[in-house]
């Protein structure tokens, strides 16, 4: 009998990233750089654009810098398995070669990677495992 895969990081800690990386993706271009007025005055347009000092974004970079480097590796890895670059069956494989490449850019990898939450919701779909089941 094959035993399933098991990850290294948590699916509440998975799907806080997906929470995270939805709020960091919705992100538009700034409009007003120039505002001088207050959040509150502009209809809070502003929390929408993607600013240099986006709390959203460093609170992902914190959050996967605080990963121990098993959990990046599975972090990784589970955006390339819900993108489709290999099955559930090539999970080793997979984490095999995340863990190979891994370096101090994870963060900087995963937040430049378009429908990032998409592909870590797909990936941990294929674990049986799911963000809506708290």
């Amino acid at each position: 009998m094959i035993t399933a895969p098991t990850l290294s990081i948590s699916t509440e800690k998975v799907c806080f990233f997906i929470a995270k990386a939805r709020e960091f993706d919705v992100k538009d271009v700034v409009t007003d750089p120039g505002s001088g007025s207050n959040a509150s005055d502009d209809g809070m347009l502003a929390v929408l654009e993607d600013h240099e000092d986006d709390p959203t974004e460093q609170e992902l970079r914190l959050f996967i810098d605080a990963l121990t480097e098993d959990e990046q590796v599975d972090l990784v890895a589970l955006t390339w398995l819900g993108r489709g670059d290999g099955t559930i069956e090539e999970w080793e494989n997979l984490r095999q070669e995340a863990s190979r490449l891994h370096n101090k850019r994870t963060a900087a990898y995963l937040m430049s990677k378009p429908m990032l939450a998409d592909h870590l919701e797909e990936g941990l779909s294929l674990f049986d495992c799911s963000c809506e089941e708290s």
